[in-house]
């Protein structure tokens, strides 16, 4: 379940990077109810961009701003509540990260899903019932 976070240079200290990436990734299980589940641990993959400050833009304008995306197939955080409470979670980790280099109304979140049967995990095609049964399987 990919999570691109992009942000420009001088946001977030290098060294902290990693450590935003597992909030994220840890703020994905425990919303999920899927801590320590060692499927979705495992597939909880993604990247932090970190690009020049000409190249990150809100209003049309160069701006001290954060991106969080998340993929997911169709079945994960399925409701209202479990979206929102990603979203404020994933805000919290980046406005924590960026030490006050960020205003708060800077970090945008998209979810976005993945149709049905269009989800590879290591060159196998996964639906989203596949998914629950690996999921499952790994619970226990």
């Amino acid at each position: 379940m990919p999570i691109t976070l992009t942000v420009p240079e001088g946001l977030l200290p290098p060294e902290v990077e990693t450590q935003v990436f597992a909030e994220l990734t840890h703020a994905l299980l425990k919303v999920a109810g899927l801590d320590g589940n060692s499927f979705m641990t495992a597939n909880v993959v993604g990247t932090v961009n970190v690009l020049p400050r000409r190249h990150v833009f809100a209003g049309g304008e160069p701006a001290a701003a954060a991106f969080i995306e998340l993929k997911l197939p169709g079945v994960a955080l399925a409701t209202s509540e479990s979206k929102q409470a990603f979203i404020e979670a994933a805000t919290n980790a980046v406005e924590r990260a960026a030490q006050g280099r960020i205003r708060r109304e800077q970090i945008w979140t998209n979810i976005v899903y993945a149709a049905d049967e269009s989800w590879g995990i290591g060159g196998k095609a996964y639906s989203n019932a596949a998914l629950v049964t690996a999921i499952q399987a790994a619970a226990g």
